[in-house]
C-alpha cells in the first residue's frame, strides 16, 4: 500500500513539473504571434470569408481539404463578436498550443421571440494550434 501512494506522490510532482514546463516553454514573440494568428483567423470568420478563414489551416489539413471544398462546410446563420484570447497551455513535444476564444454569437436570423430577447451569447471555443516551421496553424484536423 505505501509502494502504491509513493508511486502516486511521485506521478503528481511529475505532472506538476511538466505541466510548469509546458506553460513556460513559449517565448514571449511566439505568444503575441499566435495571439495575432487567432485574431486574425476570426476576423476572416466573423467577416464570413471562409476563404481566408482556411489560409489558417495546417498545411496538412490544406494538403486533404480544398479551399472550395472548406468554403461549402458553412454557412451564415450566426454573427459573433471577438472579445478575447487566451493561451492556456503549449505541449513543446508536440508543438501545439491550446487557446481559449472568447466571443459573442448571435444568430442571423432572430427565429423566435426568445432568441430576439437573447439577443448576442457569450461562447467559449477551445482550439489546438500547431507550429510548424516558425508559423502557427490552425489545428482544423485534430
Amino acid at each position: 500500500m505505501l509502494r502504491v501512494i509513493l508511486l502516486m506522490v511521485i506521478a503528481l510532482l511529475c505532472a506538476c513539473v511538466d505541466k510548469t514546463e509546458n506553460s513556460q516553454a513559449l517565448t514571449p514573440e511566439q505568444m503575441k504571434a499566435l495571439e495575432i494568428r487567432v485574431e486574425e483567423r476570426w476576423h476572416a470568420r466573423i467577416a464570413h470569408d471562409w476563404g481566408a478563414a482556411w489560409e489558417y489551416s495546417s498545411p496538412a489539413y490544406r494538403e486533404v481539404f480544398p479551399k472550395h471544398l472548406y468554403v461549402k462546410k458553412f454557412s451564415y446563420t450566426a454573427n459573433w463578436e471577438l472579445t478575447g484570447v487566451e493561451v492556456t497551455n503549449y505541449y513543446p513535444s508536440a508543438a501545439v498550443a491550446s487557446v481559449v476564444v472568447r466571443v459573442m454569437s448571435k444568430p442571423t436570423k432572430q427565429t423566435s421571440a426568445v432568441a430576439k430577447e437573447l439577443g448576442a451569447m457569450p461562447r467559449e471555443l477551445q482550439e489546438q494550434w500547431i507550429l510548424v516551421g516558425g508559423e502557427w496553424w490552425f489545428g482544423d484536423n485534430f
